[in-house]
């Protein structure tokens, strides 16, 4: 039988490595070609971004956050709990990031069309994003492997 810590674990593992991966692409290819788009189209294609991205980004990163906060109640070891909850603060980054900073900086491009500096803003702190979601792919492999030596 398959234990809950699996279970939730697993979801947590998939979710955190599908968001990394995605924030990869945002930060290196999909924010940068931004300022490519057009100052004629860029606003319908800045209102097309957010409502096409939050069906992609909305189902994982709640996965995410659940099986976070779980694998910290789940953990048995000190240790073991201590790095999911390392894993849970990073989390916390990832989301006062999204909503002081990309939130803002996507509702200003969203109602202004494209703006240099919020273009330019959006790109730099997303990179809170991407470090925050690299090391919990870390925190996550981490668990996994904690996880099947038991």
């Amino acid at each position: 039988m398959v234990s809950l810590f699996a279970v939730v674990h697993g979801i947590h593992l998939v979710s955190t490595i599908f968001m990394t991966g995605l924030i990869w692409f945002v930060q290196v290819v999909h924010y940068p070609l931004k300022a490519s788009v057009g100052p004629t189209a860029f606003r319908s294609y800045q209102q097309e971004h957010l409502r096409r991205t939050t069906w992609v980004v909305a189902p994982p990163m709640v996965l995410e956050a659940l099986s976070a906060a779980a694998l910290v109640g789940l953990a048995g070891e000190e240790t073991a709990r201590n790095v999911a909850l390392f894993g849970l603060v990073l989390l916390a980054a990832i989301w006062v990031s999204t909503a002081v900073f990309q939130v803002p900086n996507h509702h200003v491009l969203e109602r202004q069309g494209f703006e240099p500096v919020a273009h330019r803003r959006l790109v730099q702190t997303n990179w809170i994003r991407t470090v925050a979601w690299s090391l919990r792919t870390v925190v996550a492999c981490w668990l996994f492997v904690e996880m099947a030596s038991i």
